[in-house]
């Protein structure tokens, strides 16, 4: 079966940006949990990261999950300004750590990740930013959180 990806950006709702990384009341926390629930059923893994103004977030799985899954992302309202940085085929599964987790990150991160290239999530396995693809860069993020888990 085919594994699809997406990937976007976003700004973040009142109620979350204006919590401390939106811990303060645990809205963040429940919105991922309810995520990850969905996602599981659906075969959907992913990640989002969030610098207190901004999400970005990679999704990817089964056309069918994904597609559901990614609805569920454009009509949610913990965020506005969704920017579609890329979507399509994936060779394998590049994320397969968790159904959906966030992780905080410094704002310059997110900036770096929207701006890089997204093209058919090509990776590199460069370590070095001046070659490293946006899924260089994400994959660089997430995977010491992946170990530590």
């Amino acid at each position: 079966m085919p594994i699809r990806a997406v990937v976007y950006v976003s700004g973040v709702c009142e109620k979350i940006a204006g919590e401390r990384l939106g811990q303060s009341n645990g809205a963040l926390d429940k919105i991922v949990d309810d995520a990850a629930r969905f996602n599981r059923n659906a075969g959907v893994t992913g990640v989002l990261l969030f610098d207190g103004a901004r999400f970005l977030q990679y999704m990817e799985g089964p056309e069918d999950g994904l597609s559901v899954a990614y609805s569920r992302v454009l009509g949610a309202r913990s965020h506005n300004g969704i920017v579609e940085l890329q979507r399509g085929r994936v060779g394998q599964r590049r994320l397969p750590f968790w159904p959906m987790k966030w992780l905080a990150v410094e704002s310059g991160e997110i900036r770096a990740l929207a701006q890089a290239d997204w093209t058919r999530f090509n990776q590199r396995g460069s370590r070095e930013l001046a070659n490293a693809t946006a899924m260089d860069r994400l994959v660089s993020l997430v995977e010491p959180h992946a170990i530590a888990a």
